[in-house]
């Protein structure tokens, strides 16, 4: 006879450190908005090409909304709020990833390996592994609305 083990529910870290990693993931986000848009920018990279301003406007609204989620988090951060955030910005997230994919403002000159291959895997990688978490996502935010029913 075959025994199934009931899930384990995962204990959440503490608040004090998931307000610390909501901290840091603002900080980054700040960061990369700064680094992308003012000092050195995005143009400082020699791979990125002049489509690159089709795709930043999208770039930034992903970076603002991780940002904006954060604050919020760190304000309070109950299991479905959090999961609606994170849903709200991987959306945003995926909308970006597309378009990158779309305008592919990418040249990588004559490298002897195949840099845009790679990139558009990892885009495509990206896109996939977004909507699985939206996906389990909606299940965390339907089942934490329900609990609190």
């Amino acid at each position: 006879m075959t025994t199934v083990a009931a899930p384990r529910a995962t204990k959440r870290p503490s608040v004090a450190a998931r307000r610390t990693g909501y901290l840091i993931a603002v900080g980054i986000n700040v960061l990369l908005l700064w680094l992308a848009n003012v000092q050195p920018g995005w143009e400082a990279l020699p791979f990125l090409t002049s489509d690159m301003e089709q795709v930043m406007p999208l770039v930034n609204a992903s970076l603002i909304a991780g940002a904006v989620a954060n604050v919020v988090y760190l304000a309070a951060d109950p299991k479905w709020l959090k999961a609606l955030g994170d849903i709200v910005t991987t959306v945003v997230g995926i909308v970006a990833m597309v378009k990158m994919w779309q305008v592919f403002p990418f040249d990588f000159g004559d490298a002897s390996f195949d840099w845009a291959l790679l990139f558009r895997w990892v885009l495509g990688v990206g896109i996939v592994g977004s909507a699985i978490s939206i996906l389990v996502n909606l299940v965390s935010l339907v089942s934490g609305t329900r609990s609190r029913s």
